[in-house]
């Protein structure tokens, strides 16, 4: 499985984002789905993942304002992102895993990785 994410940007606090990930793979709906961020100076920190089923769950500092989904037919996961604010700023990337286990947060539970794309929150 090859990721390819997209949608970066700059905007101002309290703007909303669409972050697109595209994939390779016929098996793409199998997959369980990730989104993860790294600041500067700071480890990769998950922020929302989707199983093959579609059920999501998020990090707490995120809840209510992004959304992840997928679009099987397409190959294509999202993250909506909305309230944004400086705390976001980071390089966001797209995971994926072959595992269908509920809940992984772990960078090391994911087997594939897209490039990233930065998201800058000015204030």
């Amino acid at each position: 499985v090859q990721l390819q994410a997209s949608g970066g940007g700059l905007v101002q606090a309290g703007d909303s984002l669409r972050l697109s990930c595209a994939a390779s793979g016929r098996t793409f709906r199998t997959y369980s789905l990730a989104w993860f961020r790294q600041a500067p100076g700071k480890h990769r920190e998950f922020v929302g993942g989707i199983s093959w089923s579609g059920g999501t769950y998020y990090t707490e500092s995120v809840k209510d304002r992004f959304t992840i989904s997928r679009d099987n037919a397409k190959n294509t996961v999202y993250l909506q992102m909305s309230s944004l604010n400086s705390e976001d700023t980071a390089v966001y990337y797209c995971a994926a895993s072959a595992s269908t286990r509920w809940g992984m947060v772990s960078p090391d539970d994911y087997d594939y990785w897209g490039q990233g794309t930065q998201v800058t929150v000015s204030s």
